[in-house]
């Protein structure tokens, strides 16, 4: 399903690291950074949840909470969370239901060899559950301060 800006995000209800259950729908009435990342513990994906947890301080004060989703368990969430100290939650979608909803699950290339897994995307969901930007095959490097720039920009002209 390929999503674009204007639409409404789609819903979904996940356990989240700690054990919680979450839906999109409970965060309604604030802005949501929602970004899907491969894999906990993996280089790539370690840089992107730091440097969104730097600034988390920053994008709650923004009237804005973040929402991390990947494929691991729980448990791997709860490690992940401990080792680099994350402020923000963690979506489990090891069926992957969420991935395809958002049309993140796609087939991917490495050294030649294909295989599916995670395309790193990133979603500004405004208060009322509609997508306003959306960011395809994420590059790690300056990601998080772009997404702010954005947000700053999309929330100053939704006044």
């Amino acid at each position: 399903m390929q999503l674009s800006e204007q639409t409404k995000a789609p819903n979904f209800t996940a356990q989240t690291n700690g054990g919680n259950t979450i839906s999109l729908s409970d965060y309604k009435g604030k802005w949501v950074i929602l970004y899907f990342y491969p894999k906990d513990n993996t280089t790539g994906c370690t840089k992107e949840a730091c440097d969104f947890n730097d600034n988390f301080q920053y994008i709650t004060a923004k009237n804005t909470i973040v929402l991390g989703v990947s494929p691991d368990d729980v448990k791997s969430h709860d490690k992940f969370v401990n080792d680099f100290s994350l402020s923000f939650l963690l979506v489990s979608d090891p069926d992957k239901t969420i991935c395809n909803q958002y049309g993140v699950w796609g087939e991917k290339s490495m050294y030649g060899r294909k295989y599916m897994g995670v395309i790193r995307t990133t979603f500004i969901i405004d208060p009322k559950g509609k997508i306003q930007k959306i960011y395809e095959k994420v590059t790690v490097t300056k990601h998080v301060k772009t997404v702010l720039k954005d947000l700053e920009q999309l929330q100053s002209t939704s006044k």
